[in-house]
């Protein structure tokens, strides 16, 4: 393969992945580390989509949830997730990091 066709493949392949998801459209001004997250915090639900659903519903927005199959070999504890529990833990880690974002920010701005 050609280094130019290597290139138009790549190409194509980000474009995909920008159409799909409209965080990644635009410049990020984010540490490599959050943006790396952001990534897979997007990929992985696609995968998980793609192995588990006949139809991806991003795919096929016209159809209404009836018409989207689950496969029924998925274990029944990986069906859905009905509820999400606070957790301590992860809120200071969430509170931490933006206190560290504006921080950052306003060190920048001064």
């Amino acid at each position: 393969m050609k280094p130019s066709q290597a290139r138009n493949i790549i190409e194509r392949c980000f474009g995909l992945v920008k159409k799909r998801w409209a965080i990644l459209r635009s410049p990020s001004f984010y540490p490599i580390r959050f943006q790396g997250r952001t990534i897979i915090g997007c990929a992985l639900p696609n995968n998980f989509i793609r192995m588990h659903m006949d139809v991806d519903p991003e795919e096929y927005t016209s159809l209404t949830l009836d018409e989207l199959s689950i496969r029924e070999d998925v274990p029944n504890e990986f069906q859905s997730i009905d509820v999400i529990e606070v957790n301590d833990e992860w809120s200071q880690w969430r509170d931490d990091l933006a206190k560290e974002m504006f921080d950052s920010w306003m060190s920048r701005k001064a």
